[in-house]
């Protein structure tokens, strides 16, 4: 099941000529993407635009109404190397992915694409995960569009502009014969506004024409010699072709006061954060009125000679709002600006940070550098000392009764930075997790065997990096833990390297790159592959290994059996990850087998996330409709705990945490069990292998109970006070 849901919102995609259009950015993309009469389209899922594909997903009927093919892609690559389809046929087809790691991954077909050239538009959405809210290396898609001369759109972030660059896109490729890229960051991805919508259309040209009237140039296959000419082709022919769409289109857009001596310049996904920097400053209003001249640019690569020239003529300079590194956009206007010899001072990463996500607070900062060195905003007053009231002088309580008072009794002292006030919060697994056993039958085989090298993958297992597991020494990519350790295959040692993926790394990239390589090279290592059923980290989008039903895709492919297709002889499967007793000693055996060869552990069940999501709404639908519903909870006996508290050293659930001790005579803290508990068992199962207390108990919650739960109920409370009267008639007895 997908994170989230868009059968309803997707109604909205039928919207006609003249209607008004309400809805998330994300929606709004494939609303244009319908406007523009395209013929495909794919992607593969990642943040910020995993909904994208859920919103595609779940609009099958409406692209099927109007002829449109929409693929899941195994991969980026798989994505890319789709809009082939558009290289010999005026076919207008799009594809999405995560960037930066998406870019990585389609890089070889987006260069064998850019460089042979498309007849039909071709469009790559790519969700720019730069900055804060990024989970991935910090790189920008920037340099992927300058290798391989595909034309970049960073629309303003509002739903008019971004369906506009959706529909400028299709046009700027099939003008230029170039593929387009546009980024989508993430606030632009969840914006939420308005736009009026056009009639869907069909595309001019369909894949059913297509097959039935193959066509062939050879001129467009990357085979030397054409392959030299392209790039030739591509300066001589598709760049000035590209210049001249953007200037007549006017595609960048020029903002404020044409008679001020300064300027800002800003690529449309800053727009807003300028605008709201400015209004800090009372330079703008809410309305996006400046009062600072700015160049706007909508398409940030390629820059426009003219359009840098007309905007930095006469201005004694020019500030460049260019977050992140290499800061190729600031380079590059400085050398347009020296090749047309203009004087205007070209500032940039002297008032702003050199890497870095340029938020609202960091843009106003460095505006307001800029602008006071220019004496157009005077310069802020020195910051006063923080006054902090003290609470005791002298060990004596001093009584404050007005302003004066408050200062003269109080002590200088300067603010604190966030990370000396404020605790780290590092990512970590949900509660009840199925991935956190497995962890921690790592940590107890750990104790046994020692430490082993841990390659990562990408994916929530590599929250086990951090505490409490502290597991982990490398992640290369997705798919890529077996292919990570691959180098420590050696017999040098009688330790084996331990590497770990998803079900969605393992058909990503790890069944070959991983498990397959690892046969081929007689690897005697270990890789986990841990199995949800679908791509959990992604949104819970379905793969070829899902258990449900798609009556779209085919599912119910065994990872176990893709994996001795290759080749692997040892392998087990656990069907339920929660039995630590089954992960510890499958490791165990794992790890210590004299049997040569690679070693795969499949660990299964479902993501605790999305299957209480699931669940949660069909308990209370149950519960009102007056149906008998079970719940499990986990506790703690404070009287048997002892403090010892290695159940949440070895689990971590956030469930699990500490309270004061019950019993005078002891001070340790004991283990509570909060209300978020989901119910899996993990922290009595920890306790039970650790050999720890025996003080977890397990309790079911009824609702809507029978005549027989009741009487059970009644049955049990009666015995139980049978017990406590005879244990406190026995005290009594030996009082005396």
């Amino acid at each position: 099941m997908a994170e989230r849901s868009f059968v309803e919102e997707v109604k909205k995609l039928r919207l006609g000529d003249g209607e008004v259009f309400s809805g998330e950015g994300i929606l709004a993309v494939t609303k244009a993407l319908l406007e523009s009469g395209i013929s495909y389209v794919a992607g593969y899922q990642g943040a910020p635009i995993s909904h994208l594909m859920d919103v595609l997903a779940d609009a099958q009927d409406i692209l099927t109404d109007y002829g449109i093919r929409f693929e899941n892609s195994a991969s980026e690559a798989t994505a890319a190397a789709s809009l082939a389809a558009s290289v010999n046929y005026p076919l207008r087809g799009a594809v999405t992915f995560k960037a930066t790691v998406g870019t990585n991954v389609a890089s070889d077909a987006l260069a064998n694409l850019a460089s042979g050239g498309v007849k039909g538009g071709a469009l790559i959405i790519v969700g720019e995960d730069y900055g804060e809210g990024s989970s991935i290396m910090q790189e920008r898609s920037h340099a992927f569009a300058m290798k391989s001369q595909i034309w970049m759109l960073d629309p303003r972030p509002n739903l008019p502009c971004i369906v506009q660059a959706v529909k400028d896109g299709f046009d700027l490729s099939e003008a230029s014969n170039t593929p387009v890229m546009l980024q989508l960051r993430i606030r632009a991805c969840h914006v939420h506004g308005q736009f009026v919508a056009s009639d869907n259309k069909r595309a001019k040209f369909s894949l059913k024409e297509a097959m039935e009237q193959p066509e062939r140039d050879i001129d467009r296959i990357v085979l030397p010699p054409a392959s030299f000419l392209h790039e030739k082709e591509k300066i001589e022919q598709r760049w000035p072709a590209a210049i001249r769409f953007i200037e007549e289109r006017q595609l960048n857009e020029f903002f404020g006061d044409d008679n001020e001596d300064i300027g800002l310049i800003v690529q449309g996904g800053g727009y807003n954060s300028v605008i709201r920097a400015l209004e800090h400053l009372g330079l703008a209003d809410v309305f996006g009125e400046s009062k600072i001249p700015l160049y706007v640019m909508n398409v940030a690569y390629p820059l426009i000679d003219s359009e840098l020239i007309k905007f930095c003529e006469g201005k004694r300079a020019v500030l460049v709002l260019e977050e992140g590194q290499p800061n190729f956009v600031e380079q590059n206007i400085t050398a347009i600006l020296n090749r047309h010899k203009c004087q205007t001072e070209l500032h940039g990463k002297d008032f702003l940070p050199m890497a870095g996500e340029y938020n609202t607070q960091t843009m106003l900062k460095g505006i307001r550098a800029f602008l006071e060195h220019y004496g157009r905003i005077e310069p802020l007053p020195a910051p006063k000392p923080t006054v902090v009231p003290r609470v005791e002088d002298n060990k004596r309580k001093v009584e404050v009764s007005d302003l004066s008072q408050a200062v003269e009794a109080a002590e200088v002292k300067p603010m604190g930075s966030l990370d000396e006030n404020v605790h780290a919060r590092p990512p970590g697994f949900c509660t009840g997790c199925p991935e956190r056993p497995i962890f921690t039958a790592m940590k107890l085989v750990e104790r046994e065997l020692g430490e082993h090298h841990v390659s990562a993958d990408i994916g929530c297992h590599l929250f086990s990096i951090l505490p409490p597991f502290n597991l982990g020494n490398t992640t290369m990519g997705y798919g890529l833990g077996g292919a990570g350790a691959a180098a420590l295959n050696t017999d040098q040692s009688e330790k084996r390297a331990i590497s770990i993926m998803g079900d969605g790394g393992f058909w990503h990239n790890g069944l070959t790159s991983g498990i397959a390589n690892a046969v081929f090279n007689q690897s005697d290592n270990l890789t986990i592959v841990v199995d949800n059923s679908y791509t959990a980290a992604t949104g819970g989008q379905d793969i070829l290994s899902s258990k449900a039903q798609n009556p779209t895709r085919s599912t119910g492919h065994l990872i176990e059996k893709a994996a001795r297709g290759v080749g692997v002889k040892w392998l087990r499967t656990i069907k339920r990850t929660y039995d630590l007793k089954a992960m510890t000693e499958s490791l165990r055996e794992a790890l210590t087998t004299k049997t040569k060869g690679p070693k795969v552990i499949i660990a299964q069940s479902e993501c605790m996330l999305n299957r209480q999501r699931r669940e949660r709404g069909q308990v209370r639908k149950a519960i009102a409709a007056g149906e008998r519903v079970v719940r499990e909870r986990f506790g703690v006996d404070p009287d048997t705990c002892t403090g010892d508290h290695s159940c949440i050293r070895l689990s971590g659930c956030p469930s699990l945490s500490i309270r004061p001790n019950p019993d005078a005579l002891r001070t340790d803290p004991v283990a509570t069990v909060m209300n978020s508990c989901v119910g899996c068992g993990l922290c009595g199962e920890v306790s039970h292998a650790a050999i720890l207390c025996p003080s977890f108990y397990r309790a079911q919650i009824i609702s809507n109970p029978t005549g027989m739960d009741k009487f059970r109920e009644k049955l049990r409370r009666g015995i139980i006070s049978w017990f406590q009267r005879r244990s406190a008639a026995k005290r009594e007895q030996y009082a005396f």
